[in-house]
């Protein structure tokens, strides 16, 4: 048995960690309880233990901060440094488990993920000239990107200078605290007249369902015939072998929670359900009335 199976607080370059096992306990990263204290702290990075779809970080047994659900990349070109690191992820299964494998660039200093006795994962780089290790990528990278920070049916926008809570298209704030969430302007009819508007460069809600088999149009369908069903995601995951399986149709029932919109990294169109009286497509038949006009 290889010793990073059973990791403290830190992931080298090249190391291979299982991403999912029925033995829990090497599995996660533990942070130290502080700068000179080795011993663990209540911090711990890991697979979801329903799914190997997504990593979090907890604080105990509470999500402090959760990755984007995986899309299907067997190679992600994860984080750029300064320096000119380039660090890919790379996704490998072994009969019934999942593993990750981090490399770096050809000629890059020496590197390491570090899951900080904050609270924060650290992509980190040897500054040879300060003789010390420098953090160029931090997760958490902002307030609202902490777990849930934007309440239900609320996101972290941070495509902005300053990453802020909004709320979803076809929703309204019910106030000034976003950790309330977001209401929607209009309620659901569920009588054939509801409809779907596309989320792009989304990262996907957390509590999600996880169907398997499923082409684009049946993941559609398996949303919208369900009057319960707010959101799906799909992805094709067939660069993977998923024993004959090669979808990812994700839905969600009742509210969305720890939705981003990232400036960038891994993103995918969410799929929305809204009420056809939102006001959000009111636009389009106006403009065409206008231009019916214009003809007579």
């Amino acid at each position: 048995m290889q010793s990073f199976y059973y990791p403290t607080d830190t992931i080298l370059p090249n190391m291979t960690a299982p991403l999912s096992s029925k033995n829990e306990g090497y599995k996660r990263l533990v942070a130290w309880r502080g700068p000179d204290d080795p011993s663990t702290s209540d911090y711990s990075m890991g697979s979801d233990s329903s799914s190997v779809l997504q990593v979090f970080i907890w604080n105990g047994t509470r999500p402090y901060w959760r990755r984007a659900a995986w899309t299907g990349a067997l190679v992600n070109v994860v984080y750029r440094s300064n320096t000119g690191t380039i660090i890919f992820q790379t996704i490998e299964r072994r009969g019934a488990e999942f593993y990750v494998t981090y490399t770096v660039s050809d000629g890059s200093p020496s590197m390491r993920v570090m899951l900080h006795y904050t609270g924060m994962v650290k992509f980190m780089t040897w500054n040879s000239n300060s003789l010390s290790w420098d953090a160029f990528v931090e997760q958490p990278s902002a307030k609202c990107d902490r777990y849930d920070s934007c309440g239900p049916f609320g996101y972290c926008d941070g495509t902005g200078a300053i990453p802020t809570c909004t709320c979803l298209d076809g929703f309204e704030s019910d106030g000034l605290n976003f950790s309330q969430g977001c209401q929607r302007k209009k309620e659901l009819k569920c009588d054939g007249t509801d409809s779907f508007i596309t989320l792009p460069g989304m990262k996907t809600p957390d509590k999600f369902l996880y169907i398997r088999n499923r082409s684009f149009d049946q993941c559609t369908t398996e949303c919208s015939s369900n009057c319960s069903c707010t959101a799906y995601a799909y992805a094709n995951v067939s660069s993977l072998d998923t024993i004959g399986d090669s979808s990812r149709c994700l839905v969600w029932m009742g509210e969305l929670v720890d939705t981003r919109k990232p400036a960038g990294g891994i993103t995918e169109n969410l799929y929305l359900r809204i009420s056809s009286s939102s006001g959000i497509w009111h636009s389009l038949p106006i403009l065409m009335l206008l231009m019916l006009m214009q003809l007579d």
